[in-house]
């Protein structure tokens, strides 16, 4: 048998070595990713739990849910609320009808870069309306008025009214944050299910809702029972913490695939008129930017369309970049950020908050 050369470690040794040595590199290699990520995978501190806590309850916070690696780490209901209390997350609706349309899609009923118009038969006349994409609908780029009045408990069929909305801009060229798109997006929804019987809560709450296990959720009908696509939701933080789970888990809740990845992927990139905006969720991209403003997303959209400047914005420059917000009206807020495995959910009266100094007192940033 050969003798190992004498300036030379036994094979073995070798092995072991070089296999300590690619380790090193793997180590060094992640700190610099870590480095570069605020608070990459770090475990929050109770100490920074509690700032939190004790500032959102200050600004009249009635919940507050903190779930990371799978464990709930806070869970507090002050000023008068309690864990199974449903509260109104207003905004937040958006998002759960933005999955509803992909999971649409992945059974074929949709295709999210095609005509609204092959959906509307009524648009096919129109030479503008007849162009705008259910892309472009999600994420509010369709240049139709935003139709506040869609709001309003007075409407008998919100979905028709909604159809005959005005365009106030060329597809693609503006933001107009508003409740007519999503009743559009919702009856494209009822036509296409309508062969199959279901109506677009329906197909939510078996597609979604009884996956997640949220139980019943009360929702704005109008008089043909359609919802309120853009508002309606009542919530409580646990039920709110399971759509957090599911974008956590990019589209996976236990182990259940409901939203293929890619799709949801799609949902979370803003558009060139509202970079900070994706298909009902918030983004937080800009925070590494040099520059970066960070924004109170509820004053802003207080402006008018045409005076809103989304550019260059974020939530948080202190929060890692891949934080998503869920926002409803009052500071209802839904955070996830995958790069801590974390899911907050706060809920509160409508009261003066920050979700910048909140998510730095969380952070410790």
């Amino acid at each position: 048998m050969p003798r190992p050369h004498p300036s030379r470690p036994p094979p073995g040794l070798l092995d072991d070595r070089l296999s300590q040595a690619a380790a090193s590199i793997r180590l060094c290699f992640l700190a610099l990713l870590v480095a570069g990520t605020p608070l990459a995978h770090a475990d929050l501190t109770r100490q920074a739990l509690r700032a939190a806590a004790d500032y959102s309850a200050s600004r009249r916070g009635c919940s507050l849910l903190v779930v990371q690696h799978g464990k709930t780490l806070l869970e507090e209901y002050p000023n008068g609320g309690g864990p199974r209390q449903t509260h109104q997350i207003y905004s937040g609706t958006k998002a759960f009808f933005t999955l509803a349309a992909l999971v649409a899609a992945q059974d074929g009923l949709l295709r999210l870069n095609d005509p609204v118009a092959n959906t509307i038969v009524e648009w096919r006349s129109d030479p503008r309306r007849s162009q705008i994409t259910l892309r472009e609908l999600m994420n509010f780029s369709d240049g139709l008025d935003p139709g506040f009045h869609l709001h309003s408990g007075k409407v008998a069929d919100r979905n028709s009214l909604a159809l005959r909305t005005p365009m106030v801009a060329a597809r693609g060229t503006a933001f107009t944050y508003g409740p007519s798109h999503g009743q559009v997006l919702c009856e494209v929804l009822r036509r296409q299910l309508a062969a199959r019987g279901a109506s677009p809560i329906d197909y939510l709450r078996q597609k979604l809702l009884d996956p997640l296990g949220m139980g019943a959720v009360a929702y704005r009908a109008d008089a043909r029972g359609m919802p309120l696509v853009a508002s309606g939701f009542r919530l409580s933080a646990r039920q709110w913490a399971k759509f957090g789970l599911l974008v956590l888990g990019r589209g996976t809740f236990e182990r259940r695939l409901l939203v293929q990845e890619k799709a949801l992927a799609q949902c979370l990139q803003g558009s060139r008129v509202n970079p900070m905006f994706g298909g009902g969720f918030w983004l937080n991209h800009a925070a590494t930017t040099s520059g970066a403003r960070e924004t109170d997303i509820e004053d802003l959209l207080e402006k008018k369309w045409q005076d809103q400047d989304w550019h260059n914005r974020c939530i948080c420059r202190s929060a890692p970049a891949d934080l998503v917000a869920v926002v409803g009206s009052g500071y209802q807020r839904l955070f996830v950020i995958p790069s801590l495995d974390l899911v907050i959910v706060r809920q509160g009266a409508d009261a003066p908050f920050c979700d910048a100094e909140f998510l730095r007192k969380l952070l410790r940033q």
